[in-house]
């Protein structure tokens, strides 16, 4: 049988209550019944205290025991006696008058004994665990007087008090579990719901409802849980869209190369083209464009799981620039831009992997030949970055890039579709791999507005340790 978690919370508090309560209960009656029978005896010890002069003086009077021999009655007049002198205040300091009472059955457990401590009257069981008290007449025992201590309560008046308390302590008991169940009930109710909303929740969003959200009402810890909630529904359903146009990108950019494949053998196959040099050189173009998109996903799987290679070693990034800017002189004076290298004169050094650095390098450089509008500018500068470090930044000229979109500019297949659209080619995949190969280096990507009027791309590498850079050429 399943037991929800209300009903297991409300049986737990419910039980603790109850237990505590019944505790309470065994404890206050031990403690009131063994305080009663204490308070008892102490009644009596009193009584007991003020009878032995009494029955001194008693026989004094009478020369002897004789006159109590089995006579109860005089015994009990002789007792009762001692009780009211003993509520009389003597003259000079004394402390207050006993408050005794024939209620408490005291008299009834008291027995005389003479000096050979053989009984004379009173409560024919005599224990060693009874009170004694001597009676001493000019200077010589004549007696004791015994009590046998109270173990229970006896006495009509003391059995009907003590259940009367009894059951008062069982009445506001039950009232303490009543009263525990009804709260322990709210409290259930009450933290629990907004847990069940977030179960039920989390059970829409396992079946696909990504837009499953629940409502905060509180700033405690299940507030905070629905926080959470939110914040992983958020971003599942973000992963989720983006696995959605990943996979509509990858197959638009595989199936336009394809298709233009697929045309031209047929074209071939059928006669409409000869092939030819140029026919061929178009032919593989297409597989080199299918070839890059492949790529650079297998790149990008592998940065993901953190298996993308590097062998770090200390570079000269002002030489790699370099080898970078020559490598695109010609492409970039066939697209009639003008190249401007500042601050590259001075070795900088740092600890990277040379061949992800020239593809890091490399992906910047054609960034910026295919988006940047023909008679405009590229400008590649390094410089030592004031926080440590080396700052690379790259910058074109229009068009630019709104701000709003910048921080998109790293995402996967994220295109600027006005002015930095599909028909300048790329898959969308270039920034993307840059930002993880500076990431894997330690160090920090961003895009900015250029003051060229287009993009600026700066980067931050960490510097290499002093002692490494001494094994440059």
């Amino acid at each position: 049988m399943k037991i929800s978690i209300t009903a297991r919370l409300f049986l737990a508090v419910l039980a603790t209550a109850a237990f505590a309560v019944l505790a309470m209960g065994v404890a206050a009656h031990w403690s009131y019944t063994r305080g009663f029978i204490g308070y008892l005896n102490e009644q009596a010890l009193l009584r007991m205290d003020a009878a032995v002069p009494r029955l001194a003086e008693a026989y004094r009077v009478h020369g002897g025991w004789d006159f109590l021999r089995g006579n109860r009655s005089e015994w009990f007049r002789v007792l009762r006696t001692s009780a009211d002198a003993a509520s009389v205040p003597a003259s000079g300091p004394s402390r207050p008058p006993a408050s005794v009472s024939d209620l408490t059955g005291a008299l009834l457990r008291f027995s005389l004994l003479d000096a050979g401590q053989a009984l004379l009257v009173g409560y024919p069981e005599v224990h060693d665990d009874s009170v004694r008290r001597e009676i001493v007449v000019g200077g010589e025992r004549v007696g004791w007087l015994l009590m046998a201590p109270f173990q229970t309560v006896s006495g009509g008046g003391d059995v009907r008090f003590e259940r009367h308390q009894v059951r008062a302590s069982w009445m506001i008991g039950a009232v303490c579990v009543l009263l525990a169940a009804v709260i322990a009930l709210w409290v259930a109710r009450r933290l629990l719901r907004p847990v069940r909303r977030v179960a039920d929740a989390t059970h829409r969003l396992a079946a696909g409802e990504y837009a499953s959200r629940v409502a905060v009402d509180s700033d405690d810890e299940v507030g905070q849980l629905a926080r959470d909630f939110n914040t992983l529904a958020d971003t599942l359903q973000r992963n989720e869209r983006m696995r959605r146009d990943f996979l509509a990108d990858v197959s638009h950019e595989l199936r336009t190369p394809l298709g233009v494949l697929h045309g031209e053998l047929e074209a071939i196959e059928d006669g409409v083209h000869t092939l030819s040099a140029a026919t061929v050189k178009s032919l593989q173009a297409e597989v080199a464009t299918m070839n890059k998109l492949v790529s650079d996903l297998y790149d990008l799987s592998l940065a993901d799981v953190g298996a993308l290679a590097y062998r770090k070693e200390p570079i000269d990034v002002v030489e790699l620039l370099h080898t970078t800017v020559d490598a695109f002189a010609g492409r970039l004076a066939e697209a009639g831009l003008a190249l401007e290298e500042g601050e590259l004169s001075e070795r900088l050094t740092v600890l990277a992997d040379e061949r992800r650095l020239q593809q890091l390098f490399n992906n910047l450089m054609e960034n910026s030949l295919r988006y940047t509008d023909r008679g405009g500018a590229l400008r590649v500068r390094a410089r030592p970055d004031p926080a440590g470090g080396v700052e690379v930044v790259f910058e074109d000229s229009a068009p630019g890039v709104p701000a709003s979109r910048l921080p998109r500019l790293f995402d996967r297949f994220y295109r600027v579709e006005a002015s930095r659209n599909r028909a300048s080619g790329g898959a969308g995949l270039g920034l993307a791999i840059c930002r993880s190969i500076v990431q894997a280096h330690g160090g920090r990507i961003e895009a900015m507005p250029s003051a060229l009027g287009g993009l600026a791309i700066r980067l931050h590498l960490p510097a290499a340790p002093a002692d490494w850079s001494r094994t440059l050429p």
